[in-house]
């Protein structure tokens, strides 16, 4: 059974089930989160939604390198949560099924080309108190101990 976060469902309500993958991006004791400035602004674990016939893997290479412009390794798979919310960019009600890796940042190509993103490095307890969600919050804590 996967962990949820957040609010359950709400009865009678038509939820879209949303796959994603999403990083814990750890470098020299610091962490690289994303800020999205729309439709909310609020700063995220960088990742997003699997494309029809994508690879998760290629998912997360491609959306954390939209959202920050690095180039990451995965490193391992550390689990993953469900959350229902409205979105949106989208117009949909979603369940989403976040899976979330432990990845390393290895190269800087630019800035993020994703519009209305971008990356931030700050101390791990500084990002889990400002990640938006509790999941990407229960994920960092988990890797980063006492933060």
């Amino acid at each position: 059974m996967i962990r949820r976060f957040g609010p359950s469902g709400v009865t009678g309500q038509a939820y879209v089930r949303r796959p994603g993958v999403y990083a814990v991006l750890l470098r020299e004791g610091r962490v690289l989160l994303t800020h999205q400035d729309a439709p909310e602004r609020e700063f995220q674990l960088p990742g997003g939604g699997v494309d029809p016939g994508e690879h998760a893997l290629a998912a997360l290479h491609r959306e954390v390198f939209e959202e920050t412009g690095w180039r990451i390794a995965p490193e391992r798979r550390l689990g993953a949560f469900r959350r229902f919310t409205y979105m949106p960019e989208y117009a949909i009600w979603a369940e989403k099924l976040c899976v979330i890796y432990l990845a390393r940042p290895v190269r800087r190509l630019g800035p993020p080309v994703e519009p209305g993103h971008s990356c931030h490095w700050m101390p791990p307890a500084q990002a889990a108190r400002v990640l938006a969600n509790d999941g990407d919050r229960a994920f960092l804590r988990g890797c980063v101990p006492g933060c």
